[in-house]
């Protein structure tokens, strides 16, 4: 019997390789946009690139896309750009400007927070802006109000520069061991006093006023614009090479917490009854959820449509119940019809999208 025996394995950068989702960030490599990969950001929310929240608070307004620009010769395909088209020069206290990633507590138990053996972290990134000046990077244990920032400083308009900082850990607040928000990454555009005040919070502590201080603005100009990429947080006082991972991989991850089904002709709807509102359309997650709980919205044409073999058309669809596997739909025709406990199909959704949101 032969054997076979490798001693390391190398990325393309020459960085040892590593098997076991070293990166604790989602869809770092900005590469999944289920929802839109273009909208107008004024508020704080979740709308464009899958797993990170695109928070705008008062503070100008953005157009956030996916882009193409991207640092040469890192294997990245896309990058997240933000470009400003509504100019806010004197923020409010409140105001902010964030991209943030919320982590499930118990994908971080291995960090030994709250313990003497709590872990460093380090994060990595790429980004590109002609806003020069200082910006800040904040880890925040949201079950603990603790906190801990990070500044770095971009000193070339328009150039890809790769950031590397690392945290130390936190021996103090520990992490609840569920499928909870428990902890986030935030990278700061821009902020309000509310959290400018004071020297800035570099060691961990209790949440306080100084999270972003020194922080640019990245709402003072409409010609201003930035682009990220390459996301990594990783245990250890080293930056890796990034973790690339197949398309396929990084789609099922981001689908545990926002899921966009598409539906095609000869979709069945189940006949309870004659009743008009007595008819269900059940929807199958390819992947488990997060949480028995969240919200559904529509695309416009799900209603209007007839199904075949039943009279009027479809009036209204509804969630009535919502489970990590699956969610099961009221659809109301107009009129009442059907023989009791028979299935229909129906072609009108052909097309049409429900969009499933378990986001933390």
């Amino acid at each position: 019997m032969s054997t076979l025996r490798v001693e390391a394995l190398e990325q393309p950068d020459g960085t040892a390789f590593i098997f076991n989702n070293k990166n604790l960030l989602i869809n770092g490599s900005q590469s999944v946009w289920q929802r839109s990969t273009s909208v107008s950001v004024s508020t704080d929310t979740y709308s464009t690139v899958d797993r990170w929240k695109t928070r705008v608070g008062n503070q100008g307004a953005f157009t956030v896309s996916r882009s193409t620009d991207v640092p040469s010769a890192q294997g990245f395909g896309y990058s997240t750009k933000w470009d400003c088209t509504t100019a806010d020069a004197s923020p409010a206290a409140g105001d902010f400007i964030v991209f943030e990633q919320r982590i499930e507590g118990q994908n971080l138990q291995h960090l030994l927070k709250g313990t003497s053996s709590a872990k460093k972290l380090t994060i990595s990134f790429w980004i590109k802006t002609n806003k020069t000046g200082t910006y800040i990077c904040e880890l925040l244990d949201f079950g603990n109000t603790r906190n801990i920032s990070k500044s770095f400083t971009i000193s070339s308009t328009s150039t890809w520069e790769k950031i590397t900082l690392t945290y130390d850990g936190d021996t103090s607040g520990t992490i609840a061991n569920n499928n909870g928000f428990d902890f986030a990454v935030m990278i700061w555009f821009g902020a309000g006093s509310n959290f400018t005040t004071g020297t800035l919070q570099t060691s961990w502590g209790t949440v306080g006023t100084n999270r972003a201080t020194g922080v640019v603005n990245l709402a003072d100009s409409t010609s201003n614009e930035l682009y990220i990429t390459g996301i990594q947080l990783e245990v250890g006082s080293t930056a890796s090479g990034f973790e690339f991972e197949p398309y396929e991989s990084v789609l099922r991850k981001c689908q545990r917490y926002f899921y966009a089904h598409e539906y095609n002709s000869q979709e069945f709807i189940y006949n309870e009854s004659a009743t008009a509102n007595a008819k269900w359309l059940q929807t199958y997650f390819p992947n488990e959820m997060r949480a028995s709980s969240g919200s559904m919205t529509l695309s416009a044409g799900m209603t209007g449509g007839a199904v075949s073999g039943l009279s009027g058309t479809v009036s209204n669809v509804s969630l009535i119940s919502l489970s990590p596997n699956r969610a099961s739909m009221r659809v109301t025709m107009s009129t009442t019809s059907g023989t009791a406990r028979a299935m229909y199909h129906c072609d009108t959704f052909d097309g049409d999208f429900s969009y499933f949101d378990m986001e933390l």
